[in-house]
């Protein structure tokens, strides 16, 4: 019989999956707080520019307001998404699955430059433009996992669940969303990485996150500024994917 120690780790996420989350974030600190350190090695890739540490906002700055753009619209995202995914499949709402679907794929059908400048006029610039075009550009991947996550789970254990006694609302979320749960976080794994690298575009309309020493390496001519703003942007969708990596093994495991 195994100790209780054991039955402890075996039911849940071994302490060695934390390994990469823990990397990367401890490199995107680095990257933020210690950029001028690398003053020489950015001097390569600009060699002829005055300056090659981007210091018109600090990194840490940048970094928050880039993932709090994110992080709003992944809460829109994610609650409109399940929430419609959820509905399309209840017996009353099955009617508008092909409807639900077709305009969750229509979001990804316009890049998201021309949504920023359709919302542009009607938000203004700012935040809330580039905050609607990650919420048009992250629905599908959160539908469609959600309604395979859903339409996924054994019929006959739904059964069972109603021969219990169960109402629909309760072999909903003691059922089919706790056994979806692991299908449908993949989608929002995918909707919120891939949004960590498209809301630097919200930079081009008055937004200010990590998209700032890109644009303005582009415009000046800066190679140094856009590799400092790729490299941070890309170690933050490194350590969020390995963050969720870990959080839908554990879902498995339950």
């Amino acid at each position: 019989m195994n100790s209780p120690g054991v039955q402890r780790l075996n039911g849940a996420v071994h302490p060695g999956r934390w390994l990469m989350p823990v990397v990367w974030l401890l490199l995107l600190m680095l990257a933020v707080w210690a950029m001028p350190l690398v003053e020489p090695a950015l001097r390569w890739f600009s060699p002829d520019a005055r300056q090659v540490i981007y210091q018109r906002a600090a990194f840490s700055t940048l970094l928050w307001r880039h993932v709090l753009t994110v992080g709003v619209a992944a809460a829109v995202t994610v609650s409109v998404g399940i929430a419609a995914g959820i509905a399309v499949t209840r017996p009353w709402g099955r009617d508008f699955l092909p409807l639900v679907s077709q305009c969750a794929a229509l979001g990804q059908t316009f890049p998201p430059v021309a949504v920023l400048a359709l919302a542009v006029p009607a938000l203004g610039f700012g935040a809330l433009p580039i905050v609607v075009a990650l919420v048009l550009y992250g629905l599908l991947p959160i539908v469609r996992n959600t309604l395979a996550g859903l339409q996924g789970v054994d019929a006959g254990v739904v059964s069972a669940a109603q021969g219990m006694g169960m109402t629909g609302r309760q072999r909903l979320y003691r059922v089919e969303l706790p056994l979806a749960a692991p299908v449908i976080l993949a989608g929002v794994r995918t909707s919120i990485t891939i949004n960590i690298a498209t809301a630097a575009l919200g930079a081009t309309v008055g937004a200010s996150n990590l998209g700032d020493p890109i644009i303005a390496g582009i415009v000046n001519g800066n190679t140094a500024y856009i590799v400092q703003g790729a490299v941070i942007i890309a170690l933050l969708a490194l350590s969020v994917d390995s963050l969720f990596d870990v959080w839908q093994r554990q879902l498995a495991r339950r």
